[in-house]
């Protein structure tokens, strides 16, 4: 039986919605002292959760296509009486264990951000709980050094889960030619790649445009080291993905390169973040493709000068005050 008291904590399968929910699981642990926590997750998101505090275990839950995945977590959790059972996945388990409270996912009938949604869960909606994540002094230490160098990081995140919304390398590659040219506003700077396994030569062919100056960590690195290194970052850049949101959660000041993704849901979220597309917004997109399906790129339409200029407003927006006033 876990000491204290204990908390199931049903997240996502997917890292970005995990990434998105995990600023609820910071405000369990700040507000309940005496909370234990018990986090059960996908096999991509579970890693996120491994320096949280107070942390009794982490269930890596396997879909299967009979559903068998509840019935495995079920004969996990069921001896337990807890304190609070919060599903984000809206299933039907968590009706049935035995717990003082019970905090359980509705979907909206309206778009509604994805962090929002979760804060609906807890009813905190005018305080939703911003996306934060744990590492420990052994990660903050390996991506100091990772990032050791001089010059600011230009941090990529060319990759996407559907060729859909990937828009096309080539183009990662001009802008970063464009921002760390001599007369860019990253002269002198270095260009991070992030990427999951198989993603390791869409990295490589953009170390041409930053030469030495080139920090590869797709495919080598787990999810905690990169968004510690995304900390180190001062601007990042990438398509609607996983990396996306761990880069907004670091705090870096974070550009999402959307197409056939609802912004409504899933913009990276914090005051420093924005949203690019192209002249085409989400249900003209999805118009063209309506079961999104279509093994094509939706995002040829976004430019690169469009991306460039949105790259300048927000490092302007975000340099310290005396380069501002220069």
């Amino acid at each position: 039986m876990p000491r204290g008291f204990p908390i199931l904590f049903i997240t996502a399968t997917r890292i970005g919605d995990a990434v998105l929910s995990s600023g609820l699981i910071k405000r369990l642990a700040d507000e309940i002292p005496e909370a234990r926590l018990t986090i059960v997750a996908g096999p991509l998101a579970a890693p996120l959760f491994a320096n949280v505090p107070r942390l009794d275990r982490v269930i890596v839950m396997e879909k299967s296509r009979t559903g068998g995945h509840w019935f495995n977590l079920w004969r996990q959790v069921r001896h337990t009486r807890w304190g609070l059972i919060v599903d984000l996945r809206g299933s039907g388990i968590s009706r049935f264990l035995s717990t003082r409270r019970r905090a359980i996912h509705k979907k909206s009938a309206e778009p509604l951000h994805k962090v929002l949604e979760a804060a609906h869960t807890l009813r905190i909606e005018d305080e939703p709980a911003t996306p934060y994540l744990f590492t420990n002094a052994d990660v903050e230490t390996y991506a100091d050094e990772l990032t050791r160098g001089q010059g600011p990081i230009l941090a990529f995140a060319p990759a996407a889960n559907w060729v859909g919304k990937t828009w096309p390398v080539e183009r990662f590659s001009q802008v970063a030619m464009t921002l760390m040219d001599r007369y860019g506003p990253l002269a002198g700077g270095r260009l991070m790649v992030l990427g999951g396994p198989g993603d390791e030569a869409l990295a490589r062919s953009l170390k041409d445009s930053a030469g030495r100056r080139f920090i590869d960590l797709a495919g080598k690195v787990d999810l905690l080291t990169a968004f510690a290194c995304l900390k180190r970052a001062r601007l990042f850049i990438g398509n609607d993905s996983g990396a996306m949101h761990l880069a907004a959660a670091a705090g870096v000041p974070t550009i999402g390169l959307f197409g056939p993704s609802d912004e409504r849901l899933y913009a990276p979220w914090g005051p420093d973040t924005r949203v690019v597309r192209g002249p085409r917004g989400f249900a003209a997109i999805k118009a063209s493709d309506p079961g999104f399906g279509q093994m094509i790129c939706h995002m040829m339409d976004l430019p690169v000068e469009t991306v460039v200029a949105a790259a300048k407003d927000l490092l302007k927006a975000t340099a310290p005050r005396d380069a501002r006033d220069a």
